[in-house]
């Protein structure tokens, strides 16, 4: 990345559209410059619905951030749900060009245009590259082979490939939205390094991106992306539950699922009574135990691990996960939720406990993941979007293109 580089994130998600703009300052880190958000409800399990109600609300959210940054933004990167991405995993042996001045960024470069060399489908594009490892001559793995004295090296990889009718599909929201696409990046590739700590970065972990509406799944074998998926079940069908089986208003379901939330009835200090204000049965008020209350949240959370489950373990990957680590909004308020999880998955689990996690409000991490994800992105020669009046080529004239300007040439 390249100081100064100014990277705009958009999050679209089942509740809201989150954006964050953020500049890349002299200590190679992202500061935020401004941040908006605006509700929406054009993205229902993991589907565009409308259009044009999340075009309007993403215009929103970036009138928003240029007033308060006095810039005009032109351009953005997106986040993309796990059910829309294929990932593939594939390696290329290099050979370099001068051995005894050492391995070359130009090397490094050519070996990643090299590797994404792969058949692509036909209902498919490449959207992103991520170099996973280099191995050298004499086995050695390394992070960055740069200046290392090696006749060659090997380079492995995932080329990260999204359904093509979907990134059109995303192109005409921004574009409506008076944007261009910068690019796509899978939600928990970009929240991996927000959320997860040291020690699990090096581990094979599953991610839950829990939100209103989905959960995302990312299941990573080291620093190896090997899965990811969406799961239609979040936060939102917990309040649906409660306000239907107990026939009250979606505002007071929200209100009980936060101020009560909790995954298991064994957990239950004090079965409390709680009055219901919004009954809509034949008596004005109706009293119940909180462990009715519970008793829904418990049938839902444990219907979502029952999901993720069947996923893993038709996948064949269960076996590979070590640890199970969630965030979003969509769990972080329901206690006990990770020990549902080790109940149903058998596998541990814990709530989030990254470093930066705690420093960026819930409702901007994951556009704040990408605009980071986006900074990190190893060999590139700039990744700004878009900023003030100037004209820009279209990112999306030609994917492969605009990938292949993110490397030195």
């Amino acid at each position: 990345m390249a100081i100064g580089d100014i990277i705009v994130g958009i999050d679209i998600g089942t509740s809201k559209v989150s954006t964050v703009v953020g500049e890349v300052n002299n200590f190679n880190q992202i500061e935020i410059i401004c941040s908006a958000k605006e509700k929406c409800s054009g993205f229902k399990k993991g589907k565009i619905i409308n259009e044009e109600e999340i075009s309007l609300s993403i215009a929103k959210t970036i009138k928003d951030a240029e007033d308060e940054a006095n810039l005009k933004i032109n351009s953005a990167y997106v986040t993309v749900l796990g059910k829309y991405i294929t990932i593939v995993q594939n390696s290329v042996l290099k050979e370099v060009k001068d051995k005894y001045s050492g391995i070359s960024v130009k090397d490094v470069t050519s070996a990643i245009m090299q590797v994404k060399d792969i058949e692509v489908p036909d209902d498919k594009t490449i959207i992103d590259i991520v170099p996973d490892k280099f191995i050298l001559e004499n086995g050695k793995i390394v992070n960055d082979p740069v200046g290392n004295l090696s006749s060659s090296f090997t380079l492995n990889a995932q080329i990260i490939l999204a359904d093509k009718s979907y990134v059109k599909q995303i192109s005409s929201v921004l574009k409506k939205a008076g944007l261009e696409l910068d690019g796509l990046v899978p939600t928990t590739l970009a929240s991996r390094n927000l959320v997860l700590d040291t020690n699990e970065l090096n581990d094979n972990i599953m991610l839950l991106d829990i939100g209103a509406g989905n959960t995302d799944i990312g299941v990573y074998e080291g620093n190896t992306f090997i899965y990811t998926n969406t799961i239609p079940v979040g936060g939102d069908n917990i309040t649906n539950d409660i306000s239907i089986v107990l026939n009250i208003s979606q505002e007071e379901a929200d209100k009980l699922k936060k101020q009560y939330g909790l995954a298991l009835r064994s957990f239950i200090d004090n079965d409390n009574d709680i009055i219901l204000n919004t009954y809509n049965g034949e008596t004005r008020n109706k009293t119940i135990k909180s462990s009715e209350l519970i008793e829904i949240i418990e049938a839902r959370i444990e219907e979502l691990f029952s999901l993720i489950n069947k996923d893993i373990t038709m996948q064949g990957i269960k076996t590979k996960i070590n640890n199970v680590i969630l965030t979003g909004q969509g769990i972080t308020n329901i206690n006990k939720s990770d020990v549902a999880g080790k109940i149903i998955l058998n596998i541990p689990v814990k709530m989030s406990t990254g470093r930066l996690v705690s420093t960026i409000k819930p409702s901007y991490r994951t556009a704040f993941s990408l605009v980071r994800y986006i900074a990190s992105r190893p060999f590139t020669k700039s990744v700004s979007s878009s900023i003030d009046a100037r004209l820009e080529e279209n990112f999306f004239k030609n994917l492969l293109e605009k990938i292949k300007d993110f490397f030195y040439s």
